[in-house]
């Protein structure tokens, strides 16, 4: 007989989901908050910073539950491949934005590192919270 704590990638996909949705929850307090005192640079800025900040992380989990079902090589080829190309893209993204004006710095900065440091709290709450079969 098999359970829902049979599946060996529960704790990921609830580390994605809690992940997400703290995200979320993030992204609106913040969009709250920097769009009353900063206006539209603000809400430019927590969106910025949102995406990188909760994106870098989220993308983590998920490449892990995407290859969930592989060898240990493969797993690690492709999160190190995944960590390679996001940093790419991050230094592209930033000398792109570095001389536009229609954010604001401390709104990005401010929601990228609250991002990071959420979203990875969730998804270890995530994964250290599910209840999953040792022993069949």
């Amino acid at each position: 007989m098999t359970s829902d704590y049979d599946d060996p990638r529960r704790p990921l996909l609830r580390a994605v989901r809690f992940g997400s949705i703290a995200l979320v929850a993030l992204t609106i307090v913040s969009l709250a908050v920097w769009g009353a005192t900063r206006d539209l640079p603000g809400i430019w800025g927590v969106l910025i910073g949102a995406a990188i900040g909760g994106g870098f992380v989220l993308m983590t989990a998920a490449s892990v539950l995407f290859t969930s079902s592989t060898n240990v090589a493969t797993t690690g080829a492709v999160v190190l491949g995944s960590w390679l190309l996001k940093i790419v893209v991050l230094i592209i993204v930033l000398a792109i934005i570095r001389d536009m004006e229609f954010y604001d710095r401390m709104a990005l900065l401010v929601t990228l590192v609250l991002a990071l440091i959420v979203v990875l709290a969730t998804e270890v709450w995530g994964v250290i919270t599910a209840r999953v079969t040792y022993v069949s």
